[in-house]
């Protein structure tokens, strides 16, 4: 008998060389570097050139990567008009992931181990995925969408097309750091479904597109939006204690709290809450937050002796709100930072690629007659 692991639990699916984790001691590493560093010295430009394509850019690379993202963010008139046929009441992951797959449809490059086609690829996907998730937050509303602007930077653009406003730099500064924080995390769910796709050669524009739709399970990116809803049904401080023990009393999970990998707080979470600060200090406090910190608090008097702390998820649905953006475009916004990761691994796999075929057990029966339908 084949030993079993439910969700192929610690399992290796693959060598990488894009990041690095290690849950007991809280540490990330993008290509080598520490999360943490790349979040104070980096933005989300130059770390998505670093996971994609192995390095640092050069002041060179970097600038032709920035111009071409630039000059790729406008997406054609028939993804608009795919996405106004699209009902205002769905969830923006499905529009986007919609959105995604017909995107390879212009652009039906099928050479994937070609290094030009990965190059423009990842340029389009990066550059209009913004396009896509800010035009359809529009066009539900009943509003027109606003055609980016080629003088912004990657995160100014994508707030301006929200609200058709430049946004202030403490704003766009917090939201890019947010991205550089989403950029990546190792074989997750979302990158494994991007993984498997990838390995049949599909193209990537397919490979993004099955991640999107991975990403969007609650337990999985969609998690962020459930950590508002929590904190707003709690509502107040003094309603956190009781709220936490009726959670513990019953086994129930709490959103936000715990990791499949973290056995400490996450770190990602610990700088989201820095942020959070500077955000708020800037634009005003959120009640949510005193809500948030006290629920982090009484969460760890419960749960530490389990290993359970804040995880991505918990700090990052307030910046968000406090941003003006609605609840159920926050796991858009993460699937707009992870497209790096996802193709960072993808065009890792095709370079020795063997496509996934893994075995399952069979628990049913063997022999069974067929029984004409006269007689079932």
């Amino acid at each position: 008998m084949v030993e079993f692991s439910p969700g192929l639990a610690g399992v290796p699916a693959a060598r990488s060389k894009v990041s690095y984790l290690d849950g007991e001691k809280g540490l990330l590493e993008y290509r080598g570097i520490p999360l943490e560093i790349l979040a104070k010295k980096s933005n989300f430009v130059e770390t998505a050139y670093l996971l994609i394509f192995g390095n640092l850019p050069t002041p060179a690379q970097l600038k032709k990567f920035d111009h071409d993202l630039r000059v790729h963010r406008r997406i054609k008139y028939r993804i608009i008009d795919l996405i106004k046929c699209l009902p205002e009441s769905g969830h923006p992951m499905d529009a986007l992931q919609a959105a995604v797959a017909a995107l390879g449809m212009f652009y039906p490059d099928k050479d994937v181990l070609n290094p030009e086609i990965q190059y423009i690829s990842a340029v389009r996907l990066i550059a209009k995925l913004p396009t896509i998730i800010a035009a359809y937050a529009r066009l539900r509303r009943g509003d027109d969408h606003i055609q980016p602007r080629d003088d912004l930077s990657f995160a100014e653009n994508f707030l301006y097309m929200l609200t058709e406003k430049v946004p202030d730099k403490v704003m766009s500064e917090v939201l890019d750091t947010c991205l550089v924080l989403h950029a990546e995390h190792t074989m997750n769910a979302s990158t494994f479904s991007g993984l498997v796709t990838a390995s049949t050669l599909s193209d990537p524009y397919t490979v993004v597109s099955s991640a999107v739709g991975t990403l969007e399970g609650p337990l999985h990116g969609g998690a962020n939006e459930k950590v508002l809803h929590m904190l707003s049904e709690i509502g107040q401080v003094e309603n956190v204690r009781p709220y936490i023990e009726a959670k513990v009393k019953a086994n129930a999970k709490i959103m936000g709290l715990g990791h499949r990998v973290y056995k400490v707080k996450d770190p990602r979470a610990i700088i989201l809450q820095q942020l959070a600060k500077r955000l708020f200090k800037h634009l005003g406090t959120s009640p949510l937050y005193e809500v948030a910190v006290e629920v982090e608090r009484v969460g760890e008097e419960y749960l530490a002796s389990k290993k359970v702390y804040a995880n991505v998820d918990f700090y990052s649905g307030i910046l968000y709100q406090k941003m003006g953006i609605e609840t159920d475009f926050f796991t858009p916004i993460f699937a707009m930072a992870r497209v790096a990761g996802w193709l960072a691994h993808a065009f890792e796999q095709v370079k020795d690629n063997h496509i996934f075929r893994p075995r399952e057990i069979y628990e049913g029966e063997h022999g069974r007659p067929y029984l004409p339908i006269s007689e079932r």
